[in-house]
């Protein structure tokens, strides 16, 4: 409604004002409102999140993006708080478990080659399932947590395939699957990746090298400690690469989501059995969702998307397709004291900001 009366605001005044003028060529009213109401919904934006920024003394860096259209951009804070180094455009985070969707695509691309079924059992590739507890689970399980899988080498906390628990060992048994189909390394294979997608500024914890990484803290801005070991931590036992561990900046995951999500790297059958809800999650901050293979989904509005936590680094990246909307969240600094759900109040924020404006699209 809102929007409907901005346009016929801004149509009226146009046509006013130039009704004794002398036409000289067909007027496009369309790209006219179209521009009109950028415009206007790029300022809505600005209001809102920039708010949300003040509000939370928001450290890291947010993108949101209409396609390829730019609708907001903020950069905020320290990259490192001990050089004073600010944020921008080119600052490199932590993306946590947003890694997961990445992971998934390789076994995708791997699937498309006719390496594997997502029905194989993971055992028939790693011998650490090579094992009575674990024998039966099978790749498309891993994919969605549904394998029962919670730390290697414990008991399955349910039957395999009937119910949902995160399982950060699951994906980085996926990074092995990898790397037994492929016969290159994960990180071969990740970076291999993002070249195809042109990720100029993403890698992994393993493989980075790269200058503008921003170090990650627990604690505020007033008072901080740097996470000791970061990037190469994200690969010990309790993250893994795989499943935590790649490292991108807001432009690149706004280039992976039009790549992915515009077919641009997955066959159309294979992208929706990406996107396809086959299990739900009970999100500790976000609450009930579906999942599908490595990525989260909603329907009010559509959406695809992930959190994700190291300690240090929250983060979210969501996909809205029916307007092929982005929004990027990448911060470097959690006040752990608090608890998770404070860390990602910006993050929900923000996401509750867009979701109510794609709602009236």
């Amino acid at each position: 409604m809102l929007y409907r009366i901005f346009l016929i605001s801004i149509l009226g005044f146009f046509f006013f004002s130039c009704e004794k003028a002398v036409p000289q060529k067909p007027v496009d009213t369309k790209a006219i409102a179209d521009s009109a109401v950028l415009d206007f919904k790029k300022k809505l934006i600005a209001s809102q999140i920039d708010s949300v920024f003040n509000k939370y003394q928001f450290n890291g860096s947010v993108g949101i993006f209409k396609d390829s259209i730019e609708l907001y951009r903020k950069n905020d804070g320290f990259s490192d708080f001990d050089s004073q180094t600010k944020i921008n455009h080119s600052t490199v985070f932590s993306i946590a478990s947003i890694s997961k969707q990445f992971t998934a695509v390789l076994i995708l691309l791997e699937m498309e080659k006719g390496k594997l079924s997502l029905d194989d059992k993971a055992s028939k590739y790693i011998k650490e399932f090579q094992k009575k507890e674990y024998e039966n689970i099978t790749i498309h399980q891993l994919l969605n947590h549904s394998s029962g899988l919670n730390n290697y080498g414990e008991k399955l906390m349910f039957k395999s395939g009937s119910g949902f628990n995160y399982s950060n060992d699951g994906f980085n048994a996926l990074g092995k699957i990898v790397e037994a189909v492929s016969g290159k390394s994960f990180d071969e294979n990740m970076l291999d990746l993002f070249k195809k997608v042109g990720m100029k500024n993403s890698s992994t914890g393993t493989a980075f090298q790269g200058q503008n990484f921003a170090k990650t803290y627990v604690g505020n801005s007033k008072s901080q400690k740097v996470v000791d070991g970061m990037p190469k931590r994200l690969d010990k036992n309790e993250i893994g690469i795989p499943a935590g561990g790649i490292l991108s900046t807001v432009d690149d995951l706004h280039l992976w989501n039009n790549a992915l999500y515009g077919g641009k790297i997955l066959k159309p059958e294979t992208l929706k059995k990406f996107m396809s809800k086959s299990t739900e999650r009970q999100h500790p901050v976000l609450g009930t969702m579906g999942y599908g293979l490595g990525i989260m989904t909603d329907n009010k509005p559509v959406s695809y998307f992930h959190s994700g936590y190291v300690k240090g680094a929250p983060s979210l990246n969501i996909y809205y397709p029916k307007t092929k909307t982005s929004v990027i969240i990448l911060s470097n600094i959690a006040d752990e004291e608090k608890g998770k759900s404070a860390a990602f109040k910006p993050h929900q924020k923000i996401k509750q900001i867009i979701d109510q404006l794609e709602n009236v699209n």
